[in-house]
């Protein structure tokens, strides 16, 4: 299998750690390997996983050449601007399908925390076994152990003829839901959670990309032997419109099969998510760096070089760095993507 990470996302919802010239992927967040490092390492020992590429933005090249191990230098794709997920998808599966068009493709986030590496290998062999068997889009879906609003989800049928493999039909795949709906989903037994990973035969994900998204597949069909042979490709990829993988293709194909899984996982997509998966002490305070919170609970405090004192406040994050300072109740951290906005629109970039 040849397995391909997508890094060229801006993580805007972890500024003000994460920041365009050293994105969430790149941060160590939990413990003292970045998340791409993590990432890479989690599928390096993966015995059927042949090769590995990192598709990433051109300004984030060299910073992964230098800080990243374990992956060849000419194995990391630079896309000359971000354009979402079908672009970056569709470029590899071009480039890949100038050889072997049987071979097997893995598409992985960069930056989500698994954590049961027996597990997951174990889904991503059924679904690697699914992708193989036929003309199949295959996915993996994480069984949900509470109401998340934070992720889509994964309608799929129960009835299957893949259920040797945990594989489902998919029915349809639903947008982060409000509370009231989530715990619907859960109730139900019929929904998981998007994990944001899919498995195909090349052959398969040419065929169906041309046939949801010819305009961008016959401008990639140009690209990739242009990519092959170390040529620039801006003028083509220019032409390209950004669409994500979802909208352009899985929500209007038919042969797409979801694997069952049980790991635990999290996409760390926020500064609640991180306080979701870290320990906290007795009053459910979260304190990372000097700092201290006083007659305060369920805090995530984390303050890098400037000592932060909390009183009197619960349920708050307060990330404190080098050169801004954010404030943000817990229930409200969603809204960061948008105060990263607001700096773009005021020409604050020098803080982005």
């Amino acid at each position: 299998m040849k397995c391909v990470i997508l890094a060229g996302g801006s993580g805007s919802r972890f500024w003000p750690k994460s920041r365009n010239h050293r994105p969430k992927q790149l941060l160590n967040i939990i413990g003292d390997k970045s998340m791409l490092q993590i990432t890479i390492d989690r599928l390096k020992s993966i015995k059927f996983v042949e090769e590995i590429f990192i598709i990433t933005r051109s300004d984030l090249y060299n910073l992964i050449i230098d800080e990243i191990s374990g992956i060849a230098e000419k194995n990391i794709i630079v896309e000359p601007s971000g354009k979402n997920t079908a672009p970056a998808i569709g470029m590899m599966a071009s480039l890949f399908a100038l050889g072997d068009q049987s071979q097997i493709m893995g598409v992985f986030p960069a930056d989500h925390l698994i954590m049961d590496q027996q597990e997951f290998e174990a889904a991503v062999s059924n679904a690697y076994k699914t992708a193989k068997a036929g003309e199949n889009l295959v996915t993996i879906g994480i069984k949900p152990y509470y109401p998340s609003t934070a992720y889509g989800y994964i309608q799929y049928d129960e009835v299957s003829d893949k259920k040797s493999m945990n594989a489902f039909p998919v029915k349809t795949f639903a947008e982060k839901p409000h509370e009231k709906l989530a715990k619907r989903f859960l109730s139900s037994g019929d929904f998981l959670w998007n994990g944001g990973m899919f498995f195909w035969q090349v052959s398969t994900i040419m065929k169906s990309m041309n046939r949801s998204m010819p305009k961008l597949m016959s401008i990639l069909l140009k690209i990739a032997p242009r990519l092959k042979n170390g040529e620039d490709i801006t003028r083509l990829w220019n032409k390209i419109e950004a669409e994500s993988i979802d909208y352009g293709l899985l929500e209007k194909a038919e042969n797409i099969y979801v694997v069952t899984a049980n790991f635990k996982w999290n996409d760390i997509g926020s500064w609640r998510s991180l306080y979701d998966i870290l320990n906290s002490d007795k009053k459910g305070n979260i304190v990372r760096g000097d700092s201290v919170v006083m007659e305060g609970s369920d805090n995530l405090i984390d303050s890098e070089k400037k000592f932060t004192a909390v009183i009197g406040l619960d349920n708050v994050v307060v990330i404190n760095t080098e050169d801004a300072t954010l404030i943000v109740d817990k229930n409200k951290v969603e809204k960061v993507k948008d105060l990263v906005q607001y700096l773009k629109e005021s020409d604050k970039t020098d803080l982005i």
